[in-house]
């Protein structure tokens, strides 16, 4: 059973630091795209970054310069540094695994697994 999840939300003041995990198990992640997207409340899941299979990060332009999205392979791991943090980064935030290998995925349309969600709150 594949699994996708996510650790390491939780409450923050504007200005402060938060990291989150996505850990997954049942298969081997390696080949393929992994991304964090958001939600929040009332609104549409956004892309958030994404790491190719080869390892080049791409960051939605809200976050880029603030959030750094790495992968460790050998722990099937995904994280996301999210610094400077704002409370328009108020949200829900989602692992994904890419629908197929060996390509960059930036569109839910191009996600296939997911996981549950972190919840981040960044407080004014």
């Amino acid at each position: 059973q594949v699994q996708l999840v996510e650790s390491g939300g939780g409450l923050v003041q504007a200005g402060g630091s938060l990291r989150l995990s996505c850990a997954a198990s049942g298969r081997t992640f390696s080949n393929y795209a992994m991304d964090w997207f958001r939600q929040a409340p009332g609104k549409d899941r956004e892309f958030v970054a994404a790491i190719s299979w080869s390892g080049q990060p791409y960051y939605a332009d809200s976050v880029k310069g603030r959030f750094t999205i790495s992968r460790v392979r050998a722990l099937n791991t995904v994280y996301l540094q999210m610094n400077s943090l704002k409370p328009e980064d108020t949200a829900v935030y989602y692992c994904a695994s890419a629908r197929e290998p060996w390509t960059t995925a930036t569109n839910t349309r191009d996600m296939y697994y997911w996981g549950n969600g972190s919840l981040v709150t960044v407080s004014s």
